[in-house]
């Protein structure tokens, strides 16, 4: 495990009162060879092979998965056993704003938080995942039923948008500093970068079917924050950038419900598909902030 040290000041000992206060405040960084990822939403599904791939791809990176509930993720414990130096587990939860915030050294939560957690142990991010979301849930969240307006559920609506739109953005505000201190280093790239996986479904100008109002108005909001975030980040100079990710329909539980109507050849499988946004990821540039990519690299309309 090789560590190089950057010339930056120490991050404060003091307790963070806010954002923008730990941004003034950056670390004497640790630079890790390879770089850190973190995937949020990693216990299965997408999340768990971007995981697999990150850390079977990159033999010097190190990992930091997060998921609600450690203790339940068989497959991520799994891979500890594999990558015992590389990857850190950590609990987050999306509706949960104190799982994930920076807090001070004098914090009486019982769980510490993620954000703090990574700070003192790696000091900065390269790569943040968004990946979890929900589409749905037995008798409480049916896009199959939003078939019509008058099947439209104020309790739906909120769901979705809680985890799929402010869980991410919200997670995104508290790794700011750790990926404005990382930025490309101990990587390929020049910049960090956040992706947050979005869906076709969540196009405005791609919409032609119409439904599912709870999912694809929960993603058309994630694509309308995560945009204007990336705006902020360009105009502060930070290095880092945001992108929005369509990974196809993918081979999983999320999708296992809808997947009778997938035209043949257009089920993926998850090695596929984030195989692909690994590949966008890896060759993304300053210029590509903000922008919304399919599984291809094609850039799909708002």
């Amino acid at each position: 495990m090789m560590l190089l040290l950057l010339n930056h000041r120490a991050f404060m000992a003091a307790p963070v009162r806010s954002i923008k206060r730990a941004l003034s405040s950056t670390s004497s960084v640790l630079k890790w060879e390879g770089g850190v990822s973190m995937v949020q939403g990693a216990s299965r599904g997408i999340g768990l092979e971007f995981v697999k791939q990150l850390l079977k791809k990159n033999e010097k990176g190190h990992v930091i998965a997060t998921c609600r509930n450690p203790d339940g993720a068989t497959a991520l414990r799994d891979l500890k056993n594999e990558f015992p130096e590389r990857l850190n587990i950590l609990q987050l939860d999306l509706t949960i704003e104190s799982t994930i915030e920076f807090r001070g050294p004098f914090s009486s939560w019982r769980w510490r938080a993620s954000a703090s957690s990574i700070r003192e142990r790696y000091g900065s991010l390269n790569l943040l995942i968004n990946a979890s979301g929900i589409l749905s849930i037995p008798n409480v969240l049916q896009p199959g039923t939003e078939t019509t307006l008058t099947k439209v559920q104020k309790s739906s609506l909120l769901l979705a948008y809680e985890v799929n739109a402010v869980g991410p953005i919200l997670v995104i505000k508290h790794m700011w500093p750790l990926l404005k201190a990382g930025g490309g280093s101990g990587t390929e790239r020049d910049v960090a970068v956040v992706a947050n996986l979005s869906a076709r479904v969540g196009s405005i100008g791609d919409n032609g079917l119409g439904g599912w109002h709870s999912y694809r108005s929960s993603k058309a909001a994630l694509n309308q924050l995560t945009k204007t975030v990336s705006v902020e980040f360009a105009q502060k100079k930070d290095p880092v950038i945001c992108l929005l990710l369509h990974p196809g329909t993918v081979d999983t539980d999320l999708s296992r419900p809808f997947q009778r109507n997938v035209p043949e050849g257009k089920l993926f499988t998850k090695e596929f598909s984030v195989n692909k946004l690994l590949s966008i990821i890896n060759e993304s540039k300053s210029h590509d902030n903000g922008k919304f990519f399919a599984w291809d690299g094609q850039e799909i309309p708002w």
